[in-house]
């Protein structure tokens, strides 16, 4: 086997490579005068794991290209990040299913494909080969145990959340609760948890994705509010546009990470382990 890997994909190749013992193979990227991307890949062996986050258009074509490149092999796609999996529906009529156009686009020269935290499992199906999703939830769960916080109470953002946020308490029998918006009025709108009081607790905010941080930032004010001694926020997906990291930090969030499904300077928690694992487990069954 060999590893290959898209460009906004590297690190976290190279880490799967070290915990699969399975060498990495050189990849070359560049772009023809015209816009159109090229890439070339090193040796390969008669089965490729292909590592990308679909973090946005170019790595989707260079995807392509890259299953396309180990036609001779048996492949194996590793999608940390699988962008366009939020339009999992048409909302209003004439849309697309981007999930399902991109999934179907992915299946073609793949024998199997894993997803790490994916929004809506039910996208899976959209595969024309076997998906499965992994969850980094006690990755992060180890994170927030590194941060030594004093009886730390994990939230999730809302009540769709609420299970993976239970999978990161789990991990070290914290507090866990969802975030309520509760309208007041009008104009005025309140969120907090919806059974544990945040007043002097350490906070813990997590969830698969932070995009822009808006509704974020507006409920670790609210939760500064009601007596939150510290906020931090965690997620598996730090899209961070917009301005979000520097959004939730001015708004009192004491520190933003995310793994390396999407490689940004955030990316503290690694989604590595998870995949060899999951890897491993598969080949085995």
């Amino acid at each position: 086997m060999r590893i290959i890997s898209t460009e906004r994909s590297q690190v976290l190749a190279a880490r799967i490579s070290e915990k699969l013992g399975v060498p990495l193979a050189e990849t070359k990227f560049t772009r023809f005068p015209d816009g159109e991307m090229y890439l070339r890949c090193g040796d390969l062996d008669d089965e490729t794991l292909i590592v990308s986050s679909i973090v946005n258009n170019d790595m989707l074509v260079q995807t392509l290209l890259a299953i396309d490149a180990a036609d001779r092999s048996r492949n194996t796609l590793v999608l940390p990040y699988l962008g366009y999996a939020r339009q999992d529906r048409r909302f209003v009529p004439g849309e697309p299913i981007s999930a399902r156009a991109v999934a179907r686009a992915l299946s073609s020269g793949i024998e199997r494909a894993f997803v790490v935290d994916v929004h809506d499992p039910g996208v899976l199906d959209y595969f024309g080969v076997p998906a499965k999703d992994i969850t980094i939830a006690p990755a992060i769960g180890g994170y927030v145990g590194d941060l030594n916080l004093k009886n730390p109470l994990v939230l999730a953002p809302d009540e769709g959340a609420i299970e993976f946020a239970a999978d990161v308490a789990a991990v070290g029998g914290w507090d866990c609760d969802f975030l309520q918006k509760t309208r007041l009025s009008g104009e005025e709108v309140r969120i907090a948890p919806k059974t544990v009081d945040v007043a002097g607790r350490e906070v813990v905010i997590v969830d698969d994705i932070i995009s822009t941080g808006g509704t974020l930032a507006t409920a670790a004010c609210m939760l500064r509010e009601q007596g939150a001694a510290s906020i931090h926020a965690a997620c598996v997906h730090g899209v961070l546009a917009s301005g979000a990291y520097t959004r939730l930090r001015a708004a009192g969030v004491s520190s933003v990470v995310s793994s390396d499904t999407y490689e940004n300077a955030s990316s503290f928690i690694s989604a590595a382990n998870a995949i060899a694992t999951a890897i491993t487990e598969d080949v085995h069954c």
